[in-house]
């Protein structure tokens, strides 16, 4: 018999493989070929069988190659259900931690909290289980509660002494969890459970900067009801009202202001809310801020306005709003760059306009005396150039090493920057301050086509010279 088991894998019947404890018989039979999930006349498989005889080894094998734990008798019970059934929570813990459809791992406390299955975890917890346990990413299953806001099982977690402000990885406590997520009723469990409102990750958030962050105003306005800092800040320093416009969040950023956030609170860096709304472009948050008397011409570090990070990004929605507020179009970084001289650089060309357009002056000179036309031509921005010289950009305008645009052009060896600056009347004899003129710098640096070019010129301007001397001569032959 033993010899036609091994041979003829056809002839193997169900009882044959329900064999559940006999774990070396059941290696063989499925080694032979045997089906890990045929079901008996009343649904019965291998799978369950072991289940219900509490053979957690039998079980972890036959789930390793494949065997189906959704599969139910004809009464409706999987596995699952008959070990929780019998008690047997080896045997829960195994096929509930296999039961992750190929994502990640968890212990099976953990997913018995993702699905809120009080059952399983009641059993676990029963027999010595820690609420506390911890997955490899150090979260625990509360944090998993949390996240899902599944209140029943994060109740029975807390009952059985789970740490309502257990710190996992980087500190991240339950409520920072429930509170990322908007899950409002979980957040007013935990509060009432005693978790630490003003709790701070390891880059000092506070569940309220969570909340904020993600835009979850009923779970704002809960939290700064119950007492949340509205003035905590980040390591970086940034408030929750920093969190909100960065996210575009009007409403919470509405509730955090009528709750009085100061609406100019500054980070490390001093960046006011107004200055983090410019940056992303959120015109909603910024028209809000403003409207709530935000200081449009706030300095951060550097010195840059919200005008000049708008001008930097490309936010041309937002330079709008801001000058119909009242920003300074002229406003200068501790370097001296004004929002044209920063929109010149990068290349934003409906802004470099727009400011024109609202009389910025494109003949400002920054700390070294450059020009947003120099700028525009250290950047290779050939359609920013010819804007500011049809606007009136001086197109000979001296840096403080005497530098013209066109020096800065020739040693890049833009040819097409150099042709539009000559074009403009850009003089080809002006020398820096150490004496040296766009053909020196072109030579210096390799860039034949503008040497050629700038040659050129030079020689069309000898010819025109001699020209003009030949006709002055002639001119006073003939009158004497």
């Amino acid at each position: 018999m033993a010899s036609l088991v091994l041979t003829d894998s056809s002839q193997l019947t169900s009882d044959t493989q329900h064999l559940a404890g006999q774990e070396e018989v059941v290696k063989l039979l499925v080694a032979t070929g045997a089906a890990v999930n045929v079901q008996s006349q009343n649904g019965f498989t291998p799978l369950y069988m072991a289940a219900q005889e509490n053979h957690d080894n039998v079980v972890r094998f036959l789930l390793a190659n494949e065997a189906n734990q959704s599969l139910a008798t004809e009464d409706g019970f999987t596995p699952l259900a008959v070990a929780m059934q019998q008690g047997h929570d080896k045997v829960v813990a195994v096929l509930l931690e296999n039961d992750t459809r190929g994502k990640v791992r968890l212990p099976a406390l953990h997913i018995a909290a993702k699905k809120d299955d009080c059952k399983a975890a009641a059993l676990l917890l029963q027999n010595n289980h820690n609420p506390d346990v911890t997955s490899k990413s150090g979260f625990t299953p509360l944090h998993i509660a949390a996240h899902y806001g599944n209140e029943s099982i994060a109740n029975l977690l807390l009952n059985r002494g789970a740490d309502v402000n257990y710190a996992a990885k980087h500190n991240i406590t339950p409520l920072h969890v429930a509170a990322k997520w908007g899950k409002t009723n979980m957040v007013s469990l935990l509060l009432e459970k005693g978790a630490n409102i003003e709790s701070k990750t390891r880059d000092g958030l506070t569940p309220l900067h969570c909340a904020a962050r993600s835009g979850h105003e009923q779970v704002v306005d809960m939290m700064l009801e119950r007492g949340a800092p509205i003035s905590s800040k980040t390591k970086n320093g940034l408030a929750p009202l920093h969190m909100a416009s960065q996210g575009d969040h009007v409403d919470a950023a509405r509730i955090l202001l009528y709750h009085r956030a100061s609406v100019d609170e500054v980070t490390v860096d001093y960046l006011t809310a107004l200055h983090v709304a410019a940056h992303c472009g959120h015109v909603r948050v910024a028209k809000l801020l403003l409207d709530r008397k935000a200081d449009p011409n706030a300095r951060a570090l550097n010195g840059f306005t919200p005008l000049h990070i708008a001008c930097k990004k490309n936010r041309i929605k937002v330079v709008e709003l801001l000058l119909k507020h009242g920003a300074s179009i002229e406003a200068t970084t501790e370097s001296g760059l004004t929002p044209l001289h920063v929109a010149s650089f990068m290349g934003c060309m409906n802004i470099v306009i727009y400011l024109l357009q609202h009389e910025a002056n494109p003949d400002v000179p920054t700390v070294r005396g450059e020009t947003p036309l120099h700028l525009a031509a250290r950047a290779n921005q050939t359609d920013i150039i010819r804007i500011l010289l049809r606007n009136g950009a001086q197109v000979d305008a001296r840096a403080r090493e005497q530098q013209t645009p066109l020096h800065i052009a020739s040693r890049l060896g833009n040819v097409d920057i150099v042709m539009l600056l000559l074009q403009h009347g850009a003089a080809v004899d002006s020398t820096t301050k150490d004496l040296y003129t766009a053909l020196h710098i072109a030579g210096k640096e390799g860039q034949e086509e503008v040497k050629y070019l700038v040659g050129r010129r030079i020689m069309d301007h000898i010819d025109t010279v001699h020209l003009i001397e030949r006709f002055w001569r002639k001119r006073q032959e003939y009158f004497i």
